[in-house]
């Protein structure tokens, strides 16, 4: 491993219109799950892949679904099809939680479609029933998917990412509670933080850079650093800004237009942001919009958890898994680990270990981390590691209960 080197991450904020696509997204996802419960539909039947598309006052939000009969109606011909009113409600009600209403992007007068329908059922019929017949429902997809944790910071995320997105949370709270000039910034923001380690280890930033709207259209770059300069600052907290720090605000000038009036979005665009940072393989799948029968989101998920109890257990200071699985059959194909030469164990022993302490079929994971819920739309920005595991469930892969099972499985 290099010891000495420059890393750079980047992070996008809840109004990037990518962003406000995978909120939508997961906004549906979670309405799917909440209108199952209050139904009494069985969570675990629950089916969706929602895609969402936004420009100018426009969104149209595709894929396929199984619905509980509360989300659907009865047309002219007395077939049963989906009733599009409690997805619009779902996307203007997110749209104004992120703060547009701006004449070309307003959660009022946005145009809404609806365009789901219902699931294949060649699809279904892989994940209802797994082909190697062992009682468990197979995964949705073929694919590969990977965990990482490290000692960088204290959620055991890298520092460039961790602190880019730390940048545009303090930010967002800060626009929100609509206090002095800060106020006066619009939901759109980018940030990027290069990072310099020494001996391994995260030592300074060497460049910050940040483009965010604002809605005074008389401010220019030096008003907008004079603004957000000391939320940055506050942001970065522990790690040091270097002397000879690179600092790039607003590089262009005015960003008075932003969200989907500016640039189209599209959920799914942002696997990088969600993630690691570039710090990490991905495995291509987007993680937004889906229910967890699609292992793009769960197994990564599961990947994550694994990663983060084997570096909090002390096992290595870094470590990346990967798991890899065919559509309709429950089990993965592979489990690799990489210690990145810090294990004080071979990763032979914790693969081992990890298929002792966890489950990894589909249902294994929903069950272990308990993902049959409403809890994705707070995972729609700002990343979906590295978070604190919340009450209502969310972020249950942030955990560290497998501590104390993984060292006593690869004791035994």
């Amino acid at each position: 491993m290099r010891a000495n080197y420059l890393f750079t991450s980047e992070s996008v904020s809840e109004g990037h219109p990518d962003k406000v696509c995978d909120r939508i997204s997961d906004e549906i996802v979670d309405l799917v799950y909440r209108e199952a419960a209050k139904t009494g539909v069985d969570p675990w039947t629950v089916r969706i892949a929602c895609e969402t598309l936004a420009t100018t006052n426009r969104v149209v939000i595709a894929g396929e679904v199984r619905l509980p009969p509360s989300l659907m109606k009865t047309d002219k011909n007395g077939n049963e099809v989906i009733n599009p009113a409690k997805f619009k409600s779902a996307a203007r009600k997110a749209i104004r939680d992120i703060g547009y209403e701006q004449d070309g992007f307003h959660w009022k007068t946005a145009k809404i479609d609806v365009l789901l329908h219902s699931q294949s059922a060649h699809i279904a019929q892989g994940v209802d029933k797994a082909a190697d017949s062992s009682n468990s429902e197979g995964a949705g997809d073929q694919g590969i998917m990977f965990g990482y944790a490290c000692k960088e910071t204290p959620d055991l995320m890298p520092a460039p990412i961790y602190y880019s997105h730390k940048i545009l949370q303090t930010l967002s709270t800060a626009r929100k509670k609509g206090e002095g000039d800060v106020g006066k910034l619009g939901p759109d923001a980018k940030s990027q933080v290069t990072v310099r380690y020494v001996d391994g280890k995260p030592a300074e930033a060497t460049s910050i850079v940040l483009s965010t709207q604002h809605l005074d259209e008389s401010w220019d770059s030096k008003k907008v650093r004079q603004v957000v300069e000391p939320f940055i600052r506050e942001a970065l907290g522990e790690l040091k800004i270097a002397d000879d720090c690179a600092w790039y605000i607003n590089p262009t000038g005015k960003f008075v237009i932003g969200g989907p009036d500016g640039d189209a979005g599209l959920t799914g665009r942002k696997i990088i942001v969600d993630t690691y940072g570039g710090a990490a393989p991905h495995g291509g799948g987007a993680f937004s919009g889906k229910d967890t029968t699609k292992v793009d989101r769960s197994a990564a998920y599961a990947a994550r958890y694994l990663a983060k109890n084997v570096v909090a257990a002390g096992l290595a200071e870094r470590c990346t898994i990967q798991i890899s699985y065919a559509i309709g059959i429950a089990q993965p194909l592979s489990i690799y680990v990489d210690l990145h030469g810090t294990g004080k164990v071979t990763e032979d022993e914790v693969e081992a270990g990890i298929r002792k302490v966890m489950d990894l079929s589909p249902s294994g994971i929903r069950r272990h981390l308990d993902l049959n819920k409403p809890i994705y739309a707070k995972t729609s920005a700002y990343g979906h590691f590295g978070r604190k595991a919340g009450r209502d469930g969310s972020f249950s892969w942030e955990k560290l209960d497998l501590v104390k099972p993984l060292k006593d499985a690869i004791k035994a």
